[in-house]
């Protein structure tokens, strides 16, 4: 089949692969009416451009004729219509297309030249002052920089999505970098791991058994580990699984961790007999940040619970009578036991499901502190749990992060031990979410007069971070523990809660119908075809559920799936709920994604700069093209998010369970199909089940969910802080 050329300017790209570059462009070709589909390998090719392809023609059974391309290169525009499209189409910060339009009316043909070579010229434009101007020709050089960059990635077999954040990293040393020592892209470069550093090294030319080699793929190994929940990795293992990734000899890997343990990146701690049977090795490695979290927690727990009680305990019973006197109705026996702890006690632990009364207690607890003119501080790891525990206790609360007043241009936590919070006793909500980093700084600002008071659902998944602190502190039998088990009356005529209570043990949900003008908030609907399934989320969030229990769509309906991938995960969940929720308004597109005016989003991963933190959620507000920034309102503020930083959004309409954590919707649709059997757990339903305030929906195969409620094996993680814990010998302490 003889080669053909094309030439035409990019209408719009229909689809953008991340990993592979793999694209299909929409071209406009000089003589024909239609448009051409172009499919093909591209390097970040944006509307606008004008490409010379070269390649043959096929028909897609299902698309028709296109265009496939071998080869291409870019040409700029040559007509004023081609390069005001070019300009507008956002490849510029700060030119859109009204102003693209201003640019071109003033220079015509000469346009990109005048940019290029003259580009103070442009003040002639009207609304280009000088501060307009220099951002103008930043944009312009750092865009030709970038595509040099992404030339020589995609020159050596790596997607072209990484150059953006590489040149944000590296700026004009990008390339020196990659040439010198291309895996320090795993370690810098947020998005990059060890695969894709060791591709460019292998393409570069790099020793696969170099010491420097093994140093990256170890660490990787650790951060990989750290993000499926363990803070540390047995010896033997983690050479197993380098020595999988890595295809390389045990002796080089060693050297590798002699290596790295020398620059003190990790730490090697041998085990006690005892810790070791529990591990089944004799040593442990750890990333060096999570061996000084964990240490210190350990450390700062013990010595907070061995400091005196700043109140006296003989006007206890007072204070108690006046408290439970004001209470709406009386505190069981289990409930009188936690307050009573909670007044005498430095560190304590309040676990149970919902509708056992930890709010109440809560509530009482700070009530008791305020009589005894004691200062409370509430927080939880989350926004929105934080919000939710000020307006049941009526309190301020705060997130953790801005309880320890985090600034990241002051370089971190402000609140620490030479700053520590000024509060008598701190109650920690949602503490099943705490993850061994944030635990260690919260812990380091707590004085060791204070006391603490963790309350949360141990029975959850656990953090999203590394480590497993709630459960871990409650193993570690150092401090009391008061586990709730009552469902009080009240609570008992939810089926949420009946339900959470029923999974939670090991039995299957009972659900209910529609009764004479009562509905029920729990059911179940039986769908064994996953194609079916979805079909009928769609349905259910936007139209029978909106309209029987008159709620939002958007606002208040969360769709909460086991998996990412799959017919009902959440990627493609969010696909088809956003066409049918949102389907029109200003919008972007960038990578094959839309990002529209009104989309429900969420926050991937924590960004101390915007002040914005892993599973945040809020909706697009504007899309500003001229600028290259989407602005998302969270918690009530403006984020602004460059287009280059998208990849730190997503949508979600429909959010996997583990990110729904420490939040709760007014309703939950939980799609349940065998093909997500990998996930089906007892504590991923039973945390997605008590997600639901007034609504529960559960569909999808009657098989699928008895596999997740008597599937109660538990993910073991690497963690010794409860071995820390019931180890230590708490320190002399004089008052």
């Amino acid at each position: 089949m003889a080669a053909e050329i094309l030439e035409g300017q990019v209408e719009r790209v229909t689809y953008a692969g991340e990993e592979d570059g793999y694209s299909v462009l929409r071209l406009r070709v000089r003589g024909r009416r239609d448009l051409v589909t172009v499919v093909g390998s591209f390097v970040s090719v944006t509307p606008g451009e004008v490409l010379r392809l070269h390649g043959f023609w096929r028909r897609h059974p299902k698309y028709g004729p296109q265009f496939r391309v071998d080869q291409y290169e870019i040409l700029r525009p040559d007509t004023v219509q081609g390069i005001c499209k070019y300009l507008g189409s956002g490849l510029i910060k700060g030119i859109g297309p009204e102003m693209a339009k201003r640019i071109v009316k003033v220079f015509g043909a000469a346009t990109l030249e005048v940019i290029d070579q003259k580009p103070e010229r442009l003040l002639e434009v009207e609304g280009i002052g000088p501060k307009r101007l220099s951002g103008i020709v930043k944009a312009w050089d750092d865009q030709k920089e970038i595509r040099e960059v992404m030339i020589f990635l995609k020159t050596h077999g790596v997607s072209a999505s990484h150059a953006t954040r590489i040149f944000k990293q590296y700026g004009k040393d990008s390339l020196t970098v990659l040439q010198e020592n291309p895996y320090r892209l795993a370690m810098d470069v947020s998005g990059i791991g060890f695969v894709t550093a060791d591709k460019i090294a292998r393409s570069l030319g790099f020793d696969r058994d170099s010491v420097r080699r093994a140093q990256a793929g170890l660490h990787y190994v650790l951060f990989k580990a750290a993000d499926d929940g363990h803070v540390c990795l047995p010896r033997a293992q983690l050479l197993r699984d380098a020595e999988k990734l890595l295809e390389t000899s045990v002796q080089v890997l060693e050297q590798g961790l002699q290596a790295l343990a020398a620059d003190g990146r990790v730490i090697l701690e041998p085990l006690s007999d005892a810790v070791a049977r529990a591990v089944a090795d004799t040593e442990v490695v750890y990333l060096r940040g999570y061996h000084v979290a964990e240490t210190q927690t350990a450390a700062r727990l013990t010595t907070i619970g061995a400091w005196p009680k700043r109140f006296p305990s003989a006007s206890l019973d007072k204070v108690l009578s006046a408290v439970t006197s004001q209470l709406p109705f009386p505190l069981a026996p289990l409930q009188m036991e936690a307050i009573r702890k909670a007044l005498t006690e430095k560190v304590m632990v309040i676990t149970g499901g919902p509708g056992t009364g930890k709010t109440t207690l809560v509530r009482a607890i700070c009530a008791a502190y305020k009589r005894m003119g004691a200062r409370v501080a509430l927080a939880a790891p989350t926004g929105r749990a934080a919000k939710r525990l000020s307006e049941t206790t009526g309190q301020e609360a705060a997130t953790v992060h801005r309880l320890l007043e985090f600034s990241p241009a002051a370089g971190g936590f402000q609140r620490n031990e030479q700053k520590p919070l000024t509060a008598d006793c701190l109650i920690v909500d949602e503490a099943s979410m705490l993850d061994a980093l944030l635990a260690h700084h919260l812990l380091k600002a707590v004085s060791s007069r204070t006391t603490v008071i963790f309350v949360g659902d141990v029975d959850q998944l656990p953090s999203v971070g590394a480590g497993n602190v709630l459960k871990d502190i409650i193993a570690s039998e150092a401090f009391s523990v008061v586990r709730l088990t009552e469902i009080f009356r009240q609570a008992q005529k939810s089926l949420i809660v009946v339900n959470a209570h029923r999974i939670r043990e090991g039995s299957f949900p009972i659900y209910g119908s529609t009764q004479g003008e009562r509905l029920s908030d729990f059911y179940f609907i039986e769908k064994d075809d996953p194609e079916d399934v979805l079909r009928l989320v769609v349905e259910l969030c936007s139209r029978r559920i909106p309209g029987r229990f008159h709620l939002d769509p958007v606002e208040d309906i969360q769709v909460l799936s086991p998996m990412h991938r799959g017919v009902v995960g959440a990627q493609h969940l969010n696909e088809v709920l956003q066409k049918a929720l949102n389907p029109r308004g200003r919008a972007v597109e960038r990578a094959g994604r839309i990002y529209r005016v009104g989309d429900k989003v969420m926050q991937l991963r924590n960004n101390y700069d915007k002040e914005v933190f892993n599973g945040d959620m809020g909706r697009i507000d504007a899309v500003d093209e001229e600028n290259q920034e989407i602005r998302v309102r969270m918690d009530g503020r403006l984020v602004s998010y460059d287009f280059s930083e998208l990849d730190e959004i997503t949508h979600a309409y429909a959010v996997s369970v583990h990110k729904s954590q420490g939040s709760e919707y007014p309703a939950v649709v939980i799609p349940l199909v065998t093909q997500h059997y990998v996930m089906l757990q007892r504590n991923l339903l039973y945390t997605a089940v008590t997600r639901g305030r007034k609504l529960v929906v559960l569909l999808g195969s009657r098989k699928a969910l008895a596999m997740a409620v008597r599937n109660d094996r538990l993910q073991k993680r690497y963690t010794l802080l409860a071995h820390r814990l019931a180890a230590r010998t708490p320190p002399s302490v004089s008052v």
